[in-house]
């Protein structure tokens, strides 16, 4: 009985030598792979932004921090973050009010609730470029030919093509579409919610918008906390709905900071300073992530 626990024990740093180096066998392609494609290109970019470089040419000279003091006095980018701040306030309230008030409406025994998650969730599925070339048809030609057709004023005209509305039309489209998966995520917060405590509400006899308050918005606080984080990050880098229907117009008026810092990288060949930019901008949206992730924190269900 000695022998093979003595021979068990002997077995066991060659197993562990062995599982170690099937484990580091599994992981190390995905490791190099990460670091090939992610955080190699951050470190070369955040190198390439203390550079005056066109990201052509064989030479580049070394400025230190002038790219990143440039941004202070920058109008354009001031400019830019005035309109994804603005975007991303409005985007924050369309996303949370319709999603919550889709997903309370679709958590409901009704006929057909299996239909309808799924049609609420098609446009998820589809190519954001391909959704604003068709609405910017739709904003050009259809919507136009209808208020001429029935006198309306206010569509007669492309809402695209207006300094004022055109922002409005960028939101439209993307709440169309980025509405599907924070509904799904609130959707599956509100099946967590036992039952029992709507029904011991209604008999101390709260009313819906009390049982809503002090029940639904408590329980739903760490899938808010989720959404908000999402909407922010699409708020802030908005690029593909701009980029196909206005292309930052009219007059500048739709310039987000993605599409500003695509222009002066590609088109432009401003490439050190559209680093510069982008740096900023991802510092801007994690500082604001942590801040909103420890204010939603504190409020979670114990």
């Amino acid at each position: 009985m000695v022998a093979p626990a003595k021979a068990r024990r002997g077995r066991r740093p060659g197993l562990r030598r062995e599982q170690t180096m099937t484990f580091v066998a599994f992981t190390l392609p995905g490791f190099l792979m990460y670091c090939c494609f992610l955080i190699f290109p951050i470190l070369m970019g955040i190198y390439y932004s203390f550079m005056d470089w066109n990201g052509i040419s064989p030479t580049y000279e070394f400025v230190g921090f002038e790219n990143y003091a440039k941004l202070l006095t920058d109008r354009k980018f001031k400019s830019a973050l005035f309109f994804n701040a603005r975007y991303t306030l409005m985007l924050i309230v369309g996303v949370v009010v319709i999603s919550v008030i889709l997903a309370l409406m679709l958590n409901r025994e009704i006929r057909g609730r299996s239909f309808f998650r799924t049609l609420y969730f098609a446009p998820a599925v589809l190519s954001m470029i391909t959704i604003s070339l068709i609405f910017k048809q739709i904003f050009f030609y259809v919507l136009p030919g209808i208020g001429k057709g029935l006198n309306i004023g206010f569509l007669a005209g492309n809402v695209l093509a207006d300094r004022n509305l055109a922002i409005y039309g960028i939101l439209f489209v993307h709440l169309w579409q980025g509405v599907a998966l924070p509904t799904l995520l609130f959707l599956a917060g509100l099946q967590t919610i036992p039952q029992e405590l709507y029904e011991a509400a209604s008999i101390d006899g709260a009313n819906a918008w009390q049982q809503f308050k002090a029940i639904t918005v408590t329980y739903l606080l760490p899938t808010l906390s989720v959404v908000l984080v999402l909407v922010v990050k699409q708020g802030l880098m908005v690029f593909d709905y701009v980029k196909a229907m206005t292309q930052g117009g009219p007059g500048g008026a739709t310039q987000s900071i993605a599409l500003l810092i695509y222009n002066n990288g590609f088109e432009r060949n401003k490439y050190s300073y559209s680093i510069a930019q982008a740096i900023a901008t991802g510092l801007i949206i994690a500082l604001i992530s942590v801040i909103q992730i420890k204010f939603t924190s504190g409020k979670k269900v114990e």
